[in-house]
C-alpha cells in the first residue's frame, strides 16, 4: 500500500510573518556550513593554493582523482571545523559543502567520492621531501616555513614600527606509542614538545619536537630565519623577542644583542632575585592581606649571573 503524506497534519503556524514548512526532500545535509566562510577567506589570501605550490606531485596527471590542492583544502578546512582525526574524512569525503569549497561536486571515477578518504590523506601527510616509487608526492619544507611568514607580511598594508615575536613551547599529549614518545615531568605525561612562534594572532612557525629536549631548543635557528625574512621586506621594523623563563638562555640573548633584536624574557625564581625585591614583595603581601585581592609591585635593578651567562 502506497504511503500518503498529508501536509496539513503538521499544522505549523507562521513565525514572525514567515511560513514554517516541513518537508522530507532535504537531500544532502551538512553541519559544517561555516566552511563557506573559510572558502571566501582562502579566496582572498590563496592560502591553499600557495601551500599546494610547496608540493611536488609526480603522479600521472591522467590518473589523478584528488589533486594536492583539493586534499590540502579538505585537511585544513576539516581541522578548522573541529575534525582533527583523519578517520573523520571517511565521512567528510561525502560532505557537499566541502566538495563545493573544493569546486569538485563529483568524482571522475565511479568507485571514488568527490573528496579523499583517510588513507589518501594519510599518504599526503607522510609525503617525503622528494617523490619516490611508493610516495609520489614530495614537499619543500623550507618553502612551507617561508609561507607562514609571507602570509603574516602580506596581512599588513604598511610596515609596522614594532613587532613582538612570542616564542612558546607547550605540550602535545600522546595517547599511544608514537615515534619519539617521551615522558615530560612538568606536564606529567607522555607528549611532544612543539615550538611555536606567534606575532599577535599570526602563526609564524610551528616545529614538532620530542619532549626530551630543552624547551628553548632550536630557538636561535628559528629566530634567525624569521628575522631575516621579515627584515628583507621591512628593514626598519623594530623586533622584540618575548618569552617565559624557559627561553632565558645565554645563546638566545647573545644572538639578539648581536642582531639588533630586543628581548623581554622571564627569569625563574631564585634566592638572589627574591633578595633584590624583598621590600616590594613585603609591600605586595601587606596590600593583598588588607584588600583580599592580588597585588603587584615593580622594581628595576641590574642583574648578572655568577658564571652561567656571558
Amino acid at each position: 500500500m502506497q504511503t500518503e503524506c498529508i501536509l496539513d497534519l503538521f499544522g505549523f503556524k507562521p513565525a514572525a510573518g514567515r511560513a514554517v514548512v516541513a518537508a522530507f526532500d532535504g537531500g544532502h545535509v551538512t553541519s559544517d556550513a561555516g566552511a563557506l566562510l573559510l572558502a571566501r577567506t582562502d579566496a582572498a589570501i590563496d592560502l591553499v593554493g600557495r601551500l599546494a605550490a610547496c608540493f611536488d606531485d609526480a603522479r600521472m596527471p591522467d590518473l589523478i582523482e584528488h589533486s594536492v590542492r583539493t586534499m590540502l583544502m579538505q585537511r585544513i578546512f576539516g581541522i578548522a571545523l573541529g575534525w582533527e582525526d583523519l578517520l573523520d574524512h571517511d565521512t567528510l569525503r561525502r560532505d557537499p559543502v566541502l566538495a563545493a569549497c573544493a569546486g569538485k561536486l563529483s568524482a571522475r571515477r565511479a568507485d571514488c567520492e568527490a573528496l579523499a578518504g583517510k588513507s589518501t590523506l594519510n599518504r599526503l601527510e607522510h609525503a617525503r621531501e622528494k617523490p619516490g616509487r611508493y610516495h609520489r608526492i614530495g614537499h619543500d619544507g623550507a618553502a612551507i616555513e617561508r609561507l607562514l611568514v609571507e602570509l603574516f607580511l602580506d596581512a599588513h598594508a604598511a610596515p609596522p614600527e614594532e613587532i613582538i615575536l612570542d616564542f612558546d613551547a607547550t605540550d602535545d599529549p600522546l595517547h599511544g606509542h608514537q615515534e619519539g614518545r617521551f615522558f615530560h615531568g612538568y606536564y606529567d605525561g607522555y607528549c611532544y614538545l612543539p615550538l611555536y612562534v606567534f606575532c599577535g594572532r599570526h602563526l609564524l612557525a610551528a616545529k614538532l619536537r620530542p619532549a626530551n629536549i630543552d624547551g628553548a631548543a632550536g630557538t636561535v635557528d628559528e629566530l634567525a630565519r624569521i628575522v631575516l625574512q621579515i627584515r628583507a621586506r621591512w628593514p626598519l621594523v623594530r623586533i622584540v623577542l618575548r618569552g617565559d623563563s624557559g627561553f632565558a638562555r645565554d645563546a638566545i640573548m647573545t644572538w639578539c644583542e648581536q642582531n639588533r633584536v630586543d628581548y623581554l624574557l622571564g627569569l625563574a625564581r631564585n634566592a638572589r632575585l627574591i633578595g633584590h625585591i624583598a621590600a616590594e614583595l613585603a609591600e605586595a603581601a601587606a596590600e593583598s592581606t588588607q584588600t583580599g585581592k592580588p597585588a603587584r609591585r615593580f622594581a628595576a635593578f641590574g642583574y648578572a649571573t655568577l658564571k652561567s651567562w656571558t
